[in-house]
């Protein structure tokens, strides 16, 4: 997979921009606050629909007008994709493939993968439950596109539950029937969500495990371990379910007094551990910062074994967060397999050759230049 050319309209602060990408390293030199972060937030739109720096695409429209467009022609191994994505404000997005309107969003996923590795990552170590669960779900998402698909039907479903609860909260009068159909859906959805997300951890840990051992060069093990807020033993629909409903019914006084739901995958977590201690704890900053660099490097080669195509790498400004042996080792570990986008201030920290194998442009103002 390879993105050949990009064209933003009136996209964050860029009004009119075509690029075209030359050679498998990209890097974007610039001050800060001049769309470096920008440019990548543009590909990862188009990648995973989403934007981990907003959640509301009026936020991405240039302040002068209530549209914006992004387009992108891509190489994959069998054919190439044009890709188009329009914002409005107000309004609903939509999404093209090859100029042809995609009667759903979702149906865009999948055709451009990418790894994003910014400074916002070491929220991975540090950050909330919902960091790491934001992080899992947009992993899952470009393994499985289906899932996005599931994720929303949960989230419907969590909250038409919680409106519910809250309608009646504190209140005896709200009977086990009552919430019974949405304790089926809960269930059924739930359990759709953590299995999938389950399977997916379980695929990367090695991958992550083995990179955080040759990275680190110490003798440390790295653990990622998922835990379920509702446990299961057996990847087993109807088994899985089960554990949901016996959850849900345990809790069921609890959700009534407080008028929310307290059973589900909107509650999982992580762990991360270095040789069986917590990392966010006890782990340095160095520590924290070859953990998120395996993991990154391991979502990588996952995408590209479960897809057949590699994905892109977006480092934001992130070589800065590194030592010179991190990264030596991260340079090392991508080369050409992986097309790669990097925004930085400075140039000091590339390799000369590394320099001049890559393609150089300086953003300023949302104007790029060679």
């Amino acid at each position: 997979m390879y993105l050949q050319h990009l064209h933003l309209r009136n996209f964050r602060n860029y009004r009119d921009q075509a690029l075209t990408f030359t050679a498998p390293k990209t890097i974007i030199l610039g001050d800060n606050a001049q769309g470096k972060s920008n440019l990548l937030e543009a590909i990862e739109l188009l990648a995973t629909l989403k934007s981990h720096r907003s959640s509301r695409d009026r936020d991405l429209i240039h302040h002068s007008t209530d549209s914006s467009q992004i387009n992108a022609t891509i190489a994959q191994r069998y054919s190439t994709v044009e890709l188009g994505c329009t914002l409005r404000h107000p309004g609903r997005r939509t999404l093209s493939r090859n100029h042809e309107p995609l009667k759903r969003q979702l149906d865009a996923l999948g055709t451009l993968n990418a790894v994003q590795f910014s400074s916002l990552d070491l929220d991975l170590v540090r950050g909330t439950p919902e960091d790491r669960r934001r992080w899992l779900d947009n992993l899952v998402v470009q393994l499985e596109p289906v899932y996005a698909h599931i994720l929303q039907e949960y989230t419907h479903v969590l909250r038409q539950r919680n409106a519910l609860l809250r309608q009646h909260r504190g209140e005896k009068t709200l009977s086990p029937q009552q919430l019974a159909l949405w304790d089926a859906q809960l269930a059924a959805h739930g359990g759709r969500v953590t299995r999938r997300r389950a399977r997916v951890l379980a695929r990367l840990a090695p991958l992550a495990q083995a990179w955080h051992s040759q990275i680190s060069g110490q003798p440390e093990i790295l653990t990622l371990t998922y835990s379920p807020n509702v446990p299961w033993q057996t990847d087993d629909p109807q088994q899985v379910q089960q554990a949901f409903l016996a959850c849900i019914q345990q809790r069921q006084t609890v959700e009534t007094q407080r008028g929310t739901t307290m059973v589900g995958p909107h509650r999982d977590d992580l762990e991360l551990l270095i040789n069986d201690i917590p990392a966010r704890s006890y782990a340095s900053q160095g520590q924290q910062r070859t953990l998120v660099l395996a993991i990154k490097l391991a979502e990588l080669h996952l995408i590209e074994a479960v897809t057949g195509e590699p994905p892109l790498l977006l480092l934001d400004d992130v070589l800065a967060e590194l030592d010179l042996q991190r990264q030596n080792h991260l340079l090392a570990a991508i080369q050409d397999r992986f097309q790669t986008v990097i925004t930085t201030t400075h140039l000091a920290g590339f390799d000369g050759a590394w320099q001049q194998a890559a393609q150089q442009l300086t953003v300023e103002a949302g104007q790029i230049t060679p």
